[in-house]
């Protein structure tokens, strides 16, 4: 029954009704013996053990951010009443954060208790004049009652969903047990919610909201890269893979600093490629190396935002430094110049601010080929120094001893393999054996030979079986005599990856190349195409992906990755914008095509979808992969006969270069030919293609393969079931 205003329980006298529950009302009440203001609880007769519980685990904690029990009657409870409303957003991310901080600190303390609250959402969470506030413990779960023996708030038989639809865990969701994991899932469904003003998962009914959480992935936050990336880890589906904790979360947190991930709030630089002043025009490659090995050394400075080298090198010979400065969004340009005669060395490097063109610090270096990286060491402390960067907490750079002859011969395989075609990357690997023949002991050859057998697989130009172990030899040698080579890791996590189906030493490697080098656009563009994806976790693939393009915005291929990686989320609007960025830097990419074209044909626009197949073809030439999507998109379209002919002339092919098995199951797939297509499936997880895991767990292609218990045994045979 409601109660009135003037109405009396005990010493408090109800002022006005706050709300209505699922468990009872709340009203504002005056304190007669205190003359305070408190919110009375009243609890339906149903839920008076629930209505226990909650008052135990209330009084259990004394925490600024969690609502304080004053008292409690027969069938209610008195609370400090709070002046505010319930969390909502969206909010920016300046101002979400320490709101963010606040309901992570209470969870801190609720789980302390062994609290597990079961239902934080945005009306449990009241924002005051004075902080935040948890509320509403009804579903709590103690871990332990007074007498040491499990409890469950609600005193739940297994199977019972409880919870917000909205809100709850993949495993509140299936009725399974909950523990202060799901916390954290529900907490970044909070959050999401918070920075985006929509909800985490949505659907028309409790069913679809549930099915949501159980199976799909949310849209990409539009939040700082870090913020986001915890959000991502608190929402995923297993309660293995997010934070353990609400003090990780807090710890995470705590340490976001929003100044480094807005392009224009931090300091940034971009190194352009230093000019060769040598008599010999070719030594460009050493000039170009001394360039990028002066921006990995900036990378490990803590606040500056670097430009990757593929973005820097594009403004090579560019005057206008303002221009560099608005594509880049960057503050401040490193360029320079380098002189070589024999083993001698004349660098120069002076530091630009854009805004103005004012030289903020110029050096001249006359040293030996032997001083190199100490003349590197000195330019990253000057620009620290310049940028006002603290170092504190920067470990100093290892010594390192340097063969002359082998580190230009690695400079120059750098230079070739970069340049990522088979003539070029031919000339990388003879320098690599070059710099061996000198110094068998070189860690960076060895290194480079590990990225160049990857390359090789990567791009499709040799048989996997052959050419990943060779990487994994190399790798494992480079780690031997160096083993803070970060992307020697990277190179493992791809063979383990694509060679082993090891995903737990896939994982393991891509994190330690990102813990030596957190800044490294390549490992974390590997790390998103060849962990994330194939594990099914889109959303923590495109965070990657955009720390990747904030290093590196003028980059092709990862925002072509970004748009595959859309196009397996559904969101096809947005894959084709990414793709059609990359075209605008590239307009000959031939997976920014072959993306753009997917999209299209899914869209039902086939006209525009063959148009750009067909140019794919006139811009690359009649090869493998061209071809292949002209067929998909022809079949895709119902044009069968058209199909069948680029069919035949791709397997004609085939008998001189490689062709993808995935892309050849792909067209069958589209003919709606279920056989042949699982048949090249299956050679495809033989023959170890990189692509395989990814579009056999994740292609909407193949989606009318998966019933079939063939494609089952193919999941299972790549540790993917």
């Amino acid at each position: 029954m409601s109660l009135s205003a003037g109405t009396r329980l005990g010493p408090y006298e109800i002022l006005a009704p706050i709300g209505a529950g699922g468990m009872g009302e709340v009203y504002k009440a005056r304190d007669t013996r205190l003359d305070r203001v408190v919110a009375i609880k009243m609890v339906n007769p149903r839920f008076i053990e629930r209505f226990e519980r909650e008052a135990r685990a209330i009084a259990a904690l004394n925490h600024p951010n969690i609502c304080a029990l004053h008292d409690i009657g027969a069938d209610y409870l008195v609370m400090e009443y709070i002046e505010g409303s319930p969390l909502k957003g969206p909010l920016p991310p300046e101002k979400a954060l320490p709101v963010a901080l606040q309901i992570a600190a209470a969870l801190e303390a609720a789980h302390a208790k062994g609290i597990t609250h079961r239902d934080l959402k945005p009306a449990n969470i009241l924002v005051s004049s004075t902080g935040i506030k948890l509320l509403d413990f009804g579903l709590a779960k103690l871990s332990r009652d007074s007498d040491g023996a499990d409890t469950d708030a609600t005193q739940t038989i297994a199977g019972t969903v409880l919870g917000t639809a909205a809100y709850m865990s993949p495993e509140q969701a299936a009725g399974k047990p909950a523990d202060a994991r799901s916390d954290i899932f529900s907490f970044g469904a909070v959050l999401y919610e918070l920075l985006s003003g929509r909800r985490a998962f949505q659907g028309e009914t409790q069913i679809t909201t549930m099915a949501a959480i159980l199976h799909k992935d949310p849209e990409p936050l539009q939040a700082p890269p870090n913020f986001a990336g915890i959000v991502t880890r608190c929402l995923r589906k297993s309660p293995g893979e997010r934070f353990q904790s609400a003090a990780e979360v807090k710890a995470a947190l705590e340490k976001t600093r929003y100044a480094e991930s807005v392009p224009h709030a931090a300091p940034s630089i971009a190194v352009l490629p230093f000019v060769n002043m040598s008599a010999d025009k070719e030594h460009e490659y050493f000039s170009d190396g001394l360039s990028e090995e002066i921006i990995n050394a900036l990378t490990k400075l803590p606040g500056l935002r670097v430009i990757a080298r593929t973005s820097a090198f594009r403004f090579r010979g560019e005057q206008d430094l303002r221009k560099v400065g608005e594509t880049l969004q960057v503050t401040n340009v490193l360029e320079g110049s380098v002189r070589r005669a024999g083993n001698r060395l004349r660098i120069t490097a002076q530091l630009i601010k854009v805004a103005d063109d004012s030289h903020l610090w110029s050096e001249r270096y006359d040293r030996e080929l032997t001083d190199i990286f100490a003349i590197q060491d000195d330019i990253s402390s000057a620009i620290a120094a310049q940028l006002k960067i603290s170092l504190t907490g920067v470990q100093p750079a290892a010594k390192r001893a340097v063969n002359p002859a082998a580190y230009e011969a690695c400079l120059e395989g750098r230079h070739h393999l970069y340049k990522l075609n088979p003539s070029s990357m031919a000339k990388a690997v003879q320098c690599y054996e070059r710099a061996l023949a000198v110094d068998s002991d070189c860690a960076l050859a060895y290194q480079g030979l590990a990225q160049y057998y990857a390359a090789l697989t990567l791009l499709g130009l040799v048989d996997p079986r052959e050419f990943l172990p060779k990487a994994k030899a190399a790798a494992q040698r480079a780690l031997e005599l160096d083993p803070a080579q970060a992307d020697s890791h990277a190179s493992l996590g791809v063979v383990s990856a694509f060679l082993e189906f090891d995903w737990t030493a896939t994982e393991q490697h891509f994190r330690r190349a990102l813990a030596l080098n957190p800044a490294a656009p390549d490992g974390r563009l590997l790390y998103a195409v060849a962990y994330l994806r194939p594990m099914g976790r889109l959303g923590d693939a495109l965070v990657e992906l955009e720390h990747v393009l904030e290093q590196d915005p003028l980059a092709v291929l990862p925002r072509s990755e970004k748009a595959f990686t859309l196009l397996l989320l559904q969101r096809y609007d947005a894959a084709a914008e990414s793709a059609q960025r990359a075209l605008d830097i590239d307009p000959s990419h031939v997976l920014g095509l072959a993306v753009m074209a997917m999209v299209r044909s899914v869209q039902k626009r086939f006209e525009e979808a063959i148009a750009i197949a067909e140019r794919s073809i006139q811009l690359q030439g009649r090869w493998s992969l061209p071809l292949v999507n002209l067929a998909s998109v022809r079949a895709l379209a119902g044009h069968v006969e058209q199909a069948r002919a680029l069919l035949a002339e791709i397997h004609e092919l085939s008998g001189r270069n490689r062709v993808s098995t995935i892309a050849l199951a792909s067209i069958y797939a589209n003919l709606n030919e279920k056989d042949p297509a699982l048949e090249w499936l299956e050679k495809a997880v033989e023959q170890r293609e990189p692509t395989a895991a990814t579009a056999i767990r994740l292609s909407p292609v193949f989606d009318p393969l998966r019933s079939d218990p063939r494609y089952s045994v193919l999941l299972h045979k790549m540790n993917l079931a």
